[in-house]
């Protein structure tokens, strides 16, 4: 396994490469495994949000947005010190997937209220992405290269642009806001990824999947953020 720490450069780890002893490639493959869990609860959640006014109208309050500050830190937390427990490791990373697809209930709703199709771009966006570097991982034995992953997860991005506007029409200005948020998205993937394997002292795979879904998570909520600014500043 690659002999520096974490605190590799930036650049190290979107452009190097990382050998993987047996050990390391089952971990990252876990990793990998663990992380669509929590992809697949958040799903789970954010219908619940999307569709429940009562969750958006409590979350957009002060009290709901301390609720959510402290879901957000604290399942994590909890996630990370169980990690070596399996069950409860598993159930503490998807129950911080579900929370916090219900933490995002107040966009969720406006955007459902606005324009439905917008989740559609940018959760599809997201899983073209997710789907393209995950293939790379799980493709992987000897060896990760950051550049090989890259190119993978942003053909996937450009695929799923290609393929959302085939059937959203969401035209030239949507096709560079998803490109974007694709590249962006990899590039997020691919350094944590990177990261993560860098760790010589990583003893189990939930806090590398805990990391993982932290950037998908970021990475949608910019994505529907942008998407919603762009579609009120061509109405006005």
């Amino acid at each position: 396994m690659y002999n520096q720490t974490s605190q590799s450069s930036v650049w190290d780890k979107l452009s190097g490469t990382t050998y993987l002893n047996t050990r390391s490639a089952s971990v990252v493959k876990q990793t990998y495994l663990l992380f669509g869990l929590a992809v697949f609860s958040a799903l789970g959640g954010g219908y619940i949000g999307a569709t429940s006014e009562t969750l958006a109208r409590f979350f957009s309050g002060w009290l709901g947005w301390i609720a959510a500050l402290l879901l957000l830190n604290v399942v994590p937390r909890i996630a990370i010190s169980v990690r070596h427990n399996h069950q409860l490791g598993v159930a503490a990373l998807v129950a911080d997937g579900f929370v916090s697809g219900i933490a995002l209930s107040p966009l969720l709703w406006v955007a459902r209220m606005i324009a439905p199709e917008l989740i559609l771009v940018a959760l599809g966006i997201t899983a073209f992405v997710f789907v393209g570097v995950t293939a790379y991982i799980m493709s992987t034995r000897r060896e990760f290269s950051a550049p090989r992953g890259l190119m993978a997860g942003l053909f996937f991005a450009l695929i799923g642009t290609m393929v959302l506007n085939s059937f959203l029409h969401i035209g030239f200005i949507g096709i560079l806001i998803g490109l974007g948020i694709g590249a962006l998205g990899v590039f997020t993937l691919v350094y944590s990824t990177s990261a993560v394997l860098r760790t010589p002292d990583a003893d189990s795979p939930i806090p590398g999947a805990l990391m993982l879904f932290a950037g998908v998570f970021n990475v949608f909520v910019a994505a529907l953020n942008i998407l919603l600014r762009v579609l009120n500043g061509s109405r006005d």
